[in-house]
């Protein structure tokens, strides 16, 4: 009988880990080959694995939100037809299975008779999460409260909190919980640091919250939880500062009118104003290098390529940045194609590891939510970022050769957030007035 290993592949630079996130195929079904087998999740996107065999699913080595590293095998599909239609388990696994099982069980028991708290913990949440009498039992005993049991992450359906988890919280400290908590004292939280930049880990201290009477709590999704940690992360790396610019971008506006339904007639394409931010932005990179670069300890990575990336809305109201590589060897028609085939996948999953990876600066446009300007965070490992806003019509003052008038404008307010480790006012400041000329001097003749 032969036997496939099925490994998790690489998925794109830095990814070493994948959190499964549901099969697609169970134990005993027929694969064939390049059928979508199982999602994975990773800090950057999510995926769909295929099948690199056809037979026949004979064993999971890894349950739904379990984390893989990179090169573990996670099945085993056998291309023998005759193949049982459950994965076989052997019976010192399944002694040694019952006997942890059973550890925990009597452990957890034991604590349970031992303890005399008679807090009684309610069936439901204020946020609507069951609990089951399992563990309502173990928490009424060891004085875990309904604000600790919110803070539990679930391994069961719908995020349920399981026995495994509760159990798992007690071994990790959660007997401390015995104790009562003190709404007033302030919790620690590590922040893990990245290794290119800080080698060692800092205290962030925050208040614990109070939950009042009809207060909702809405869990995070996995996305939310990564952006959450990914901000904290930069803000505790990089000292941002931010500049501003205003720039004039009315020969653009004009432009875009006049050419947009010619453009869309002859590329299929529809033509925003992204693509020409982006060419400006890339126009300024190549004038101040020292913008593209990214920082490993005290040494600085001076980056060859420019990759931008581009802040897009998602449906759920999360952000993800695909990346238009060698921006600076694609012309106007180029970047825009990108632009637009980059969104679109974004918005509907489609995206690959490989199109979120790489990027040397981002551009976030603010304006598209109604904002005037905005303060970005800059996205790690990168040392800038600038966000574009709102095109407004504003009354200017127009300098001619007959002298001064006042006119209407198109204008909108570049903000330029860097890391001052590395780059100070003088460069971020120069920078962003540099795209703003680019912008600015635009010429309105400009063919296709």
């Amino acid at each position: 009988m032969a036997e496939i290993e099925i490994r998790l592949p690489k998925m794109g630079e830095s990814v070493t880990e994948a959190t499964i996130t549901n099969w697609l195929k169970e134990v005993g079904d027929t694969v064939e080959m390049d059928e979508p087998l199982v999602e994975v999740a990773t800090d950057k996107v999510d995926n769909e694995l295929p099948s690199e065999a056809k037979g026949i699913l004979v064993k999971k080595l890894f349950q739904k939100d379990e984390v893989v590293q990179v090169g573990d095998v996670i099945a085993i599909i056998s291309t023998d037809a005759a193949v049982a239609k459950t994965s076989p388990v052997s019976s010192s696994q399944t002694a040694v299975a019952v006997a942890e099982t059973v550890t925990k069980t009597a452990v957890v028991e034991k604590v349970v008779a031992d303890t005399g708290h008679s807090e009684v913990v309610a069936k439901n949440s204020p946020s609507g999460k069951f609990f089951s009498p399992l563990v309502r039992s173990i928490a009424k005993e060891e004085g875990i409260s309904v604000a600790q049991l919110e803070a539990i992450q679930g391994s069961g359906e719908n995020s349920r909190v399981t026995k495994k988890d509760i159990l798992s919280y007690i071994s990790n400290g959660g007997t401390a919980a015995v104790t009562k908590v003190d709404t007033t004292a302030s919790v620690v939280r590590k922040v893990e640091q990245p290794t290119n930049n800080v080698t060692s880990q800092k205290e962030i201290k925050t208040p614990e919250i109070p939950i009042w009477e009809g207060d909702e709590i809405v869990e995070m999704d996995r996305m939310g939880k990564i952006i959450a940690d990914h901000m904290v992360m930069s803000k505790h790396t990089s000292p941002h500062v931010t500049s501003y610019v205003e720039a004039d971008v009315t020969n653009i506006v004009m432009w875009r009118e006049k050419i947009k339904d010619a453009f869309l007639k002859k590329e299929k394409e529809k033509l925003t104003f992204t693509p020409i931010f982006i060419e400006a932005i890339v126009k300024a990179i190549k004038d101040f290098p020292m913008v593209n670069i990214s920082v490993s300890g005290t040494n600085i990575i001076k980056r060859k390529a420019i990759n931008i990336g581009m802040a897009t809305a998602l449906p759920t109201g999360n952000l993800i940045v695909p990346v238009i590589k060698n921006a600076d060897q694609l012309n106007l028609v180029g970047l825009t194609k990108q632009v637009n085939s980059l969104a679109d996948r974004a918005r509907n999953n489609k995206l690959n590891a490989d199109d979120i990876q790489g990027g040397t600066y981002t551009v976030t446009n603010v304006g598209t939510f109604g904002n005037v300007m905005g303060t970005p965070i800059i996205n790690q490992p990168q040392v800038a970022i600038l966000a574009v806003g709102a095109i407004r019509k504003m009354p200017s003052v127009i300098e001619t050769s007959y002298g001064d008038t006042i006119g209407i404008r198109h204008k909108m307010f570049l903000s330029h957030a860097y890391d001052h480790r590395v780059v100070n006012g003088a460069l971020g400041g120069q920078f962003v007035r540099r795209v703003a000329d680019y912008l600015e001097q635009f010429d309105f003749n400009r063919e296709l």
